[in-house]
């Protein structure tokens, strides 16, 4: 018997994902998308670089996630090395870096997406762009506007893969949370997240420094509940205050620390590989007639904009006191007074609650209507955390899917299911 092909909305990793997951279960499948091609965020995502995954173990990698548990049985299913198997079938392949961030060979996204692509079109995956979704009609059947009008499709059920509400120009712009409000799901409010963060820096600093990267640096955070962050990495300086990997580890519990009216203070150690008190020997041993911004150079090797830092935040009269110096050197505190708006952030919080979801990620009083990807409450830091859990997501659901139909093709006959109405 021919399937009625189930409907995915959203052409992104998790969408493209529970399609492939499908097919291989037999199941006809059609994908929609607002946008004139799929995989637009995607592919602005790899355009540094495509960090695929992560290479560090389950369990550490698993910690990285708000919403941990809800997440840990499709990451379980899909794990980190089935997604490098699943990219090296495709014909590309990946390697891990010293950090344990797993990159695909070239970095660039678009060869996996084209091949993942037209593997999908062999299996019989039907696209249709350029058709944004706004809801249902009375009888259940999915509404969309096209170029060439209203199109109502009937679907034996339906996988949203929407994306959250960053980014807006890809595409993913949280539209859709307006129309399961109005069916009764239970959303959570969205929240920038991996974002960065407005600091007062003064117009001298901004006008030489913006744009120009903070490497290797220590930042140390204390979150609402008192626990102390640590980490080394690298940021950027931007005309409005901090960004880059580093500041997006933080950004979660930075962001809540400012939304409870809190102060939100990071220290930098601008010089992790040396310990405070030889810091200090050397800046007050033979500086002579050379000014301080040569003796930090050559001490310290700070120059460029760790310099600028020093000069920005240091007070000036702690700057001769070599031991006090030092102190501000390995605690440099920046304050940041605001997370940057929504639709600049790399990914949001918020969505889909995890309540009102079945273990199958089924809307519980939507039956058929399934969800994945960054529309669900959760989230979690740069690194290859968000693509493997959108990637392994998809996976779960188009399993999901697959079970349910099967199910209610046993008790009843399709096309007496499909004519009561998805909606209830």
């Amino acid at each position: 018997m021919a399937h009625i092909p189930v409907a995915i909305i959203g052409g992104g990793p998790a969408g493209l994902m529970a399609a492939e997951a499908l097919t291989a279960r037999g199941r006809a499948v059609c994908v929609y998308d607002a946008m004139p091609t799929v995989g637009r965020k995607f592919l602005l995502a790899g355009k540094s670089g495509l960090n695929l995954t992560h290479a560090e173990a389950f369990e550490t990698l698993l910690s990285r996630y708000d919403g941990a548990g809800f997440l840990r049985p499709c990451l379980q299913a899909f794990p980190p090395s089935r997604l490098r198997q699943w990219a090296e079938e495709l014909g590309v392949g990946t390697f891990s870096a010293n950090n344990g961030r797993v990159y695909v060979q070239g970095l660039r996204a678009s060869p996996l997406l084209r091949a993942w692509l037209v593997r999908l079109q062999q299996q019989g995956v039907q696209f249709f762009t350029r058709h944004r979704w706004q809801g249902w009609t009375a009888e259940g059947a999915l509404i969309f506007d096209t170029p060439n009008g209203v199109h109502e499709v009937n679907a034996p059920a339906t996988v949203l893969a929407l994306g959250g509400a960053s980014w807006k120009r890809m595409g993913s712009d949280g539209s859709w949370a307006s129309l399961l409000q109005a069916r009764g799901v239970a959303l959570q409010p969205f929240l920038p997240a991996n974002c960065g963060f407005d600091v007062p820096f003064g117009a001298y600093f901004r006008e030489h420094y913006a744009g120009q990267p903070l490497k290797t640096v220590r930042l140390t955070f204390t979150d609402l509940q008192g626990n102390t962050h640590q980490q080394v990495g690298e940021c950027m300086v931007s005309a409005y205050g901090l960004e880059g990997s580093l500041i997006y580890t933080f950004s979660a519990d930075i962001r809540d620390t400012l939304l409870a009216g809190k102060p939100a203070m990071v220290e930098l150690d601008l010089v992790p590989g040396i310990a405070q008190a030889s810091l200090a020997e050397k800046l007050a041993a033979g500086r002579g007639s050379r000014s301080l911004s040569s003796q930090l150079k050559r001490v310290a090797h700070l120059e460029g904009v760790k310099a600028g830092l020093v000069w920005e935040f240091v007070p000036k009269a702690e700057q001769a006191d070599a031991t006090r110096l030092a102190h501000w050197l390995k605690h440099l505190p920046i304050p940041l007074t605001a997370p940057r708006p929504i639709d600049e952030a790399i990914s949001t919080a918020g969505g889909v609650a995890r309540s009102a979801l079945t273990p199958q990620w089924m809307l519980k009083n939507l039956p058929g209507v399934f969800c994945a990807g960054e529309m669900l409450d959760w989230s979690a830091p740069t690194g290859g955390y968000l693509l493997s859990a959108c990637f392994a997501g998809g996976h779960w659901v188009g399993q999901a899917v697959a079970d349910w139909l099967a199910l209610q093709e046993q008790s009843q006959p399709a096309q007496v299911w499909m004519k009561r109405g998805r909606l209830g």
